[in-house]
């Protein structure tokens, strides 16, 4: 992992801090060059009826940032776009695009917008699947292609070909990552979003991971569908 450039693309602060922050940590211990890209402002993720949207925004902006240095992150990007807004339209992919063609990314992380509800009783966020649908058709064909937002071209922004695609997973994962030597920089990050994540959050998260990992020989694990994506 040395050297590669890996990012990580979101909808909300603290997205992949849940799934895959122990992959993210570990790859950096192995020296490579991690972002995050998170695409809305997290403005609706509260219960306080003292809190107000601009409040959360710094908020949630901050636990981000302060999750980030604890996971050794090279730099963290915010879009704007409103929580529970989101959709995968023609503005979104060229923003996602843009980070795309500048940080050249090998590896990109991404929700699993095929991911709509499980068995036991959750439903995927509307955020998440079209942050997952976005960066899917970014990847594929809009970076490669360099006649689509031609215009990136005045600014040195060549097209750019992901290598491979990580799409969190948590029912029926390809590829499982062995998170045991980064679990307490994962939980450590997950408690940095103090607005959003309690207690139970963190004892529950860390259940899941140690019963994946059991699965497989590993203490704790990460699993997501990996996907080598053709030249």
């Amino acid at each position: 992992m040395k050297n590669k450039v890996v990012l990580g693309v979101a909808a909300h602060p603290d997205d992949l801090d849940f799934s895959a922050s122990g992959t993210v940590a570990k790859w950096v211990k192995q020296g490579a060059i991690c972002y995050y890209l998170i695409l809305t402002n997290g403005c609706k993720g509260s219960e306080d009826p003292a809190m107000t949207e601009k409040k959360l925004i710094k908020i949630r902006h901050q636990e981000q940032l302060t999750a980030g240095k604890i996971l050794g992150l090279k730099d963290v990007f915010f879009l704007k776009h409103n929580d529970t807004e989101l959709v995968a339209d023609l503005v979104l992919k060229k923003e996602v695009v843009y980070f795309l063609r500048k940080l050249k990314p090998e590896i990109v992380i991404t929700t699993n917008p095929s991911f709509i509800y499980s068995s036991f009783g959750f439903i995927n966020h509307t955020d998440h699947r079209a942050a997952g649908q976005a960066t899917i058709d970014a990847i594929f064909p809009m970076a490669r292609d360099r006649l689509t937002f031609s215009e990136h071209l005045r600014f040195g922004l060549l097209p750019h070909k992901v290598k491979t695609l990580y799409l969190t997973s948590f029912d029926k994962p390809t590829e499982v990552v062995d998170i045991s030597e980064s679990i307490d920089l994962k939980l450590k990050a997950l408690k940095a979003h103090k607005s959003q994540v309690g207690n139970e959050a963190i004892i529950r998260v860390k259940e899941w991971a140690k019963q994946l990992g059991k699965q497989y020989g590993y203490r704790f694990a990460e699993g997501f569908v990996k996907l080598n994506l053709m030249p």
